[in-house]
């Protein structure tokens, strides 16, 4: 081989393995959102269960006539968002139990008298929970519960909590405490 065919031949390969690995970084993003599309399937059914067990408390009123009464106030993130009123009832709350149907707590956003629902949060006692079951965090759909330690804001013992933001989209997930689409200031 001459010297002209040997830098041809390096230069054509080096231009295909360039084309190669622009191929591969330009459809790898589109398995990583295929990836995340699949990884959603679970919570989207999620927050059309809460959706369909809680469209009857869309007002408020019904809410209360089932044994919900608004506590803690307006809740505030610490620095961005907020959860809104969280209209709890308390006989779920000390049932141990969590059923999809029966949310413990319903949250609201006040808007002068008016509350629009927003989602719901699903709370167990901790230690009722582990002693029941195994030791074994609750989980609901494929969503792990997070665990708040007492002391805490609530002045509550040790518990698990689980938030739905079915009524209200939240940019940061569906499952994360805070929103920052909701606001107190309206009150």
């Amino acid at each position: 081989m001459t010297r002209i065919t040997i830098v041809v031949h390096r230069f054509t390969t080096i231009v295909l393995r360039m084309v190669l690995l622009s191929s591969v970084i330009a459809v790898t993003p589109m398995f990583a959102q295929d990836m995340a599309q699949m990884d959603h399937a679970a919570p989207a059914k999620l927050v059309r269960d809460v959706r369909n067990a809680t469209k009857q408390f869309l007002d408020v009123n019904n809410a209360v006539k089932a044994g919900y009464g608004p506590a803690f106030g307006c809740v505030s993130g610490p620095d961005h968002g907020a959860m809104g009123i969280h209209y709890v009832n308390p006989t779920l709350v000390g049932d141990g139990q969590i059923d999809v149907k029966h949310p413990e707590a319903l949250i609201y956003e006040p808007v002068g008298n008016k509350r629009t629902l927003l989602g719901v949060e699903f709370i167990v006692d901790a230690a009722t929970w582990l002693q029941n079951h195994n030791n074994t965090p609750p989980a609901l759909e494929g969503q792990d519960f997070q665990f708040i330690a007492a002391p805490n804001r609530f002045n509550l013992a040790d518990f698990f909590e689980l938030h739905v933001w079915a009524w209200r989209d939240n940019p940061q997930g569906a499952f994360v405490d805070w929103n920052n689409q909701v606001t107190c200031e309206r009150q």
